[in-house]
């Protein structure tokens, strides 16, 4: 409201004192900032030295800073953008720079909502959450306009999802027109991107999980059993009568996850082997392997 007022009092072609472009500029920067809840939080916080020079990042990697904020100097712009039209001169002014009287419908080009960019955050599942499904309730902090249309204020909602056995890493949930509300925006969508918590038995490949058993060099020769706790809390006994190369891989069928389409079937457990080497041998067993390998 008040960049309507100062835009239309202080453009070039209604002001002809000789600031009125560098004013106009100013005005149009100040929106295009405060009319943008990121900027307008980092600018809030930090003022213009933060918003302009770039702010320390929660986990820096080889950059830590922030770009900062550049304002494109076009403030033709952002005053078509806020106003709409192709002309949006013509909408209230005359050729000869004369304020138009406007109808009672306004201007035009108001109707011209825009849509704020997706905000997209990260959904942090387990793979019990995601074998078994579960229903998860997100907390978020919104504006909300008022009803006056003008002010607005800062509002909670809680956000739920169910998610469904199988889902895998990378799965987006959105939920529509759930960002901020404001003046001439259409409230921007909020996605949720599944990623996958760490395990500390297993990994996921697609639909199969992956499993790492230990075994002495003894037992990758003459066979043994191996104990395989599962995502449901069963306890599985697998032989193992092959001899174990440490390329070797036993596939036990439909102990993996759950199939997203249908979630009665499931994909394959997959169990790998790490073989420990002796580290030394009595002369004794070097010569009874000697004798049982390599006679």
């Amino acid at each position: 409201r008040s960049y309507r007022k100062l835009a239309l009092k202080n453009h070039p072609l209604k002001c002809k004192e000789p600031w009125a472009p560098e004013k106009f500029r100013q005005l149009a920067e100040a929106y295009d900032v405060l009319s943008d809840p990121m900027k307008k939080g980092i600018y809030d916080k930090f003022g213009e030295e933060g918003l302009k020079g770039g702010i320390p990042l929660e986990f820096g990697g080889e950059n830590p800073w922030t770009v900062g904020y550049v304002f494109h100097n076009n403030p033709d712009k952002v005053f078509k953008e806020f106003f709409g039209g192709d002309n949006p001169f013509a909408e209230f002014f005359a050729e000869d720079g004369s304020e138009l009287i406007l109808p009672f419908g306004g201007l035009r080009g108001r109707g011209a909502m825009k849509q704020d960019p997706p905000i997209v955050r990260d959904l942090c599942l387990s793979l019990e959450d995601l074998f078994y499904g579960c229903t998860k309730k997100i907390k978020i902090s919104r504006r909300v306009m008022n009803e006056d249309g003008q002010t607005s204020t800062i509002r909670d909602k809680i956000l739920t999802i169910d998610v469904q056995p199988g889902w895998k890493q990378g799965t987006r949930i959105t939920f529509e027109k759930e960002g901020d509300q404001g003046p001439n925006v259409i409230p921007a969508d909020i996605t949720f991107v599944v990623q996958e918590k760490l395990h500390p038995r297993f990994k996921r490949a697609n639909d199969n999980l992956t499993y790492v058993a230990t075994i002495p060099l003894g037992k990758a020769l003459i066979g043994c059993t191996v104990d395989v706790r599962t995502l449901d809390g069963r306890l599985l006994n697998i032989p193992i009568n092959d001899i174990v190369d440490p390329k070797y891989c036993k596939v036990v069928p439909g102990e993996g996850m759950p199939l997203p389409q249908d979630p009665r079937r499931k994909g394959d457990l997959l169990i790998y082997f790490n073989i420990c080497f002796p580290k030394r041998l009595a002369p004794d067993k070097k010569m009874l392997l000697k004798s049982a390998l390599l006679s």
